[in-house]
């Protein structure tokens, strides 16, 4: 049962969050009550922190994860559901550097009242990319490139250790457990992505998601959007898109499961008026992880998914 106060607390949140706005703190920033008895009540916004977080914590941490497949972050609007999970949280853990949007202030505010966590925050500036549309705003889609996404691995980690120092041992082992097979990622993508001849990297989706996949493995990367979803393409991108198709004679194109596929469908369409044939090259996964259970399910899983379908199609097979 929750305590009138923080009913009380939790009526303002669901009030204020349309807003980005939440009352102000009164309790320090600590887990709430013992945790040395129970999981740490974690939430998550997208899988792919989730999936962090289980990894490290492993029995330490009961996750509830807000943002599940299909989702798309840059859109997501808090419900009155998520709200209660969020006020009961011992840590919630979200991206940042803009990918939850409106949600990301909210986030900030609730410091001092519950823990938050961006796992993006601390990583070096020259080692983030920009929206050419907004300068001076970064590219929060940092998990495409694996040796990127360990420093969200070891903010969790550190998160973890600072506020159960009991579990210290059991967290960093977990880590460096995870931490392995992110390296062992990272080259089998590298040795994937050189299958591909350097002129035939290049990867059309809907919107700019894999800049930093591409920075990392080699790609020519082309998004019809910005970095946002929220963001329409137009007649003129699409007309753009496909020009450019036909003269780099490119072979797919790809859709996300978190996008509609309405923007790549009108891009096909527009190429084969050309008199020219790309194929829909499969579905990657963006903004969000597939299913539990499916190959796509897991960081590690989706990650090994969307550069075989990127390999496959690009090679015609």
């Amino acid at each position: 049962m929750l305590s009138s106060y923080k009913k009380t607390t939790l009526i303002f949140i669901a009030l204020l969050l349309p807003m980005g706005l939440l009352l102000s703190a009164c309790t320090s920033d600590a887990p709430r009550g013992d945790i040395t008895e129970r999981p740490i009540n974690i939430v998550t916004t997208t899988g792919m922190i989730a999936d962090a977080v289980e990894n490290v914590g492993g029995e330490r941490v009961d996750v509830t994860n807000l943002m599940g497949p299909g989702i798309d972050p840059h859109l997501y609007k808090a419900s009155e559901g998520d709200v209660s999970k969020m006020a009961n949280a011992d840590i919630i853990f979200y991206n940042g550097l803009g990918l939850e949007a409106q949600m990301g202030e909210v986030f900030q505010q609730m410091r001092g009242q519950i823990i938050t966590v961006a796992v993006a925050e601390g990583i070096a500036e020259s080692r983030l990319l920009e929206d050419e549309a907004y300068e001076g705003a970064p590219d929060p889609h940092i998990w495409f490139d694996v040796s990127l996404w360990t420093h969200a691995v070891e903010r969790v980690r550190d998160t973890l250790v600072e506020i159960d120092p009991g579990s210290r041992a059991l967290y960093e082992a977990n880590a460096a457990s995870y931490l392995a097979q992110l390296d062992d990622l990272h080259e089998y993508i590298l040795a994937q992505a050189a299958r591909v001849p350097e002129s035939q990297r290049v990867l059309i989706t809907a919107h700019d998601a894999f800049q930093y996949f591409g920075s990392a493995y080699g790609f020519e990367v082309r998004g019809l959007q910005g970095l946002s979803t929220e963001t329409e393409a137009g007649t003129a991108d699409i007309r753009e898109m496909a020009e450019y198709i036909v003269e780099r004679d490119i072979r797919a194109i790809f859709i996300e499961t978190s996008v509609p596929d309405r923007s790549i469908q009108a891009v096909q369409a527009a190429v084969h008026a050309r008199d020219h044939q790309v194929e829909i090259g499969g579905e990657l996964y963006s903004d969000a992880l597939g299913s539990p259970g499916t190959d796509a399910g897991t960081y590690i899983g989706m990650l090994k998914y969307n550069i075989i379908t990127i390999v496959s199609a690009l090679l015609g097979q």
